[in-house]
């Protein structure tokens, strides 16, 4: 096969993979439900089955759509709306998503820089690193919380999250938000992030940086989390006064 033939064989899996990623997205290939067999969309697209399986490894990659020997190919990305309000492991939950979640990193640590950033008094911190994947392994987040140590929070890293949660366990040590402030950009993860992950470096996240008080000005948690925007969307409304 000559250069020219190769980049047109590139060229047309790519496009095969752009149009059905579409038509997930768009919830026209709902979550859970079967993909058209690879006989099938060798037809739809005029190529070879060959060519299909290059996007559907592409799909794959991305994490949009698993395959099983012998069964097919399935839509795992849902586009269903999270509120976090009660903490991530409750929406998750809420939203029926399956996802495992792995704890990394459950320790006091001490660090000044944050505890200036923050404007807080003590920089000793509780810190709780997680990892959210699918249930075929690929992770889909990575969040680095950092509670102030009481003697309530002391005991995390001994007896665990409460239910599983975060935000229950702070409710109940008393810290409950009232106000917060978020910044969203985009990067790739460090090193140490993506190996945590299991991730390529040279993957693209959502980073998400959120503060979080209660009502007397007490800091709740700071929270660094790393999201695929794959699986993660930034959804906001606003009405126009």
């Amino acid at each position: 096969m000559t250069l020219p033939e190769r980049e047109v064989a590139q060229l047309k899996h790519e496009r095969i993979a752009q149009v059905l990623e579409r038509e997930i997205r768009r919830g026209r290939l709902s979550y859970g439900e079967r993909l058209p067999g690879e006989s099938a969309l060798a037809q739809r697209f005029s190529v070879s089955r060959n060519t299909v399986r290059a996007a559907l490894s592409e799909l794959g990659d991305a994490g949009l759509i698993t395959t099983r020997s012998g069964k097919g190919s399935f839509v795992t990305f849902d586009g269903r709306l999270l509120d976090d309000r009660k903490g991530w492991a409750q929406a998750l939950r809420d939203s029926g998503a399956e996802l495992t979640v792995t704890v990394v990193r459950c320790a006091v640590v001490r660090d000044l820089g944050l505890a200036k950033r923050l404007g807080v008094p003590d920089p000793e911190f509780v810190a709780i690193d997680r990892v959210r994947a699918q249930p075929g392994g690929l992770a889909v987040s990575y969040e680095c919380s950092r509670v102030p140590l009481t003697e309530a929070t002391g005991a995390i890293p001994e007896r665990g999250l409460a239910g599983g949660s975060l935000t229950r366990t702070l409710t109940e040590a008393g810290l409950v938000v009232a106000r917060g402030e978020q910044w969203v950009s985009a990067r790739r993860p460090t090193a140490e992030e993506a190996a945590a992950m299991g991730r390529d470096y040279a993957d693209w996240f959502l980073a998400i940086r959120r503060t979080n008080w209660t009502e007397a000005g007490e800091l709740v948690e700071h929270v660094e989390s790393l999201l695929d925007p794959t699986h993660f969307q930034l959804h906001q409304t606003f009405d126009v006064g």
